[in-house]
């Protein structure tokens, strides 16, 4: 089990940017909630110009609670955004985030979790409860015992197929050989169409997606750090050219690779 949160900042783009702007945190949930649960993410912000944050989405749904100065707190449920999102940080605020494995929040939300790809539902949502009590309060250790408290009262049961597909995302997420579906399916003895069923049911996209949306992710960590070879790159990721690189990092990020490596140095 794992005893610290990722440290990474995959997915951020302009990370430094928002560091120097808002204080960011990750905390691990209650061990008995890490099975489907990555981690819990806070962001508090007190800024004098509004600054606009742009994140390429993983493969996971996020229950979010925010409250901005001092008024109401509200939650959503936001699940697999096909696009990349955009917020515009301003004046000062507060959100306290639950970021779900792949496949960890079918557990909890009892329905085909691709209902709730590209949308943001208002909490309370389905057999989901709205928190008795405000989240975004007090300190970290208060805020995380308080999504602690809400996800063990929303009372997730155990499911099979929920965890093969933790497991199976989390395969494309740590192995950077998977590079097709069929080579995949066939490594793990399970036939393409029964992986795709499973995806979209407990992950909410495709098994091709979600290893395309991992190397992406990949590529804009590597441009993030440093001069590179795209071409190497490229190829390192399993794309067939850097053309092909170039047209999906430009896709989802905005920018081509080359424009956003320059503007984050």
């Amino acid at each position: 089990m794992r005893q610290r949160p990722r440290g990474d900042s995959r997915g951020i783009l302009d990370p430094g940017h928002l560091l120097r702007e808002v204080r960011f945190r990750r905390h691990l949930p209650a061990e008995s909630l890490r099975p489907w649960v990555e981690h819990y993410w806070l962001i508090d912000w007190a800024v004098r110009t509004p600054f606009e944050q742009r994140v390429v989405p993983h493969p996971a749904v996020n229950v979010v609670f925010q409250r901005n100065g001092d008024g109401p707190e509200s939650g959503e449920v936001a699940g697999v955004g096909n696009d990349l999102f955009r917020i515009t940080i301003n004046g000062t605020g507060r959100v306290c985030g639950v970021q779900f494995r792949p496949g960890g929040f079918h557990p909890f939300w009892q329905r085909p979790v691709n209902e709730l790809t590209g949308r943001r539902v208002p909490l309370p949502a389905g057999r989901l409860a709205a928190p008795d009590r405000m989240v975004c309060a007090s300190d970290d250790d208060e805020r995380c015992r308080a999504l602690d408290t809400l996800l063990t009262a929303w009372r997730p049961d155990p499911e099979p197929a929920a965890e093969e597909a933790v497991r199976l995302a989390e395969a494309i997420r740590t192995d950077r050989t998977v590079r097709r579906v069929d080579d995949f399916a066939a490594r793990h003895d399970v036939s393409v169409r029964r992986l795709q069923r499973l995806f979209l049911e407990y992950v909410g996209v495709g098994p091709k997606w979600v290893i395309r949306r991992y190397r992406l992710q990949e590529a804009v960590e590597q441009a993030a750090g440093g001069p590179l070879s795209w071409a190497d790159l490229a190829a390192d990721l399993g794309y067939s050219d850097q053309a092909h690189l170039v047209r999906d990092f430009t896709a989802v990020a905005g920018v081509s690779p080359a424009a956003y490596a320059r503007s984050v140095r």
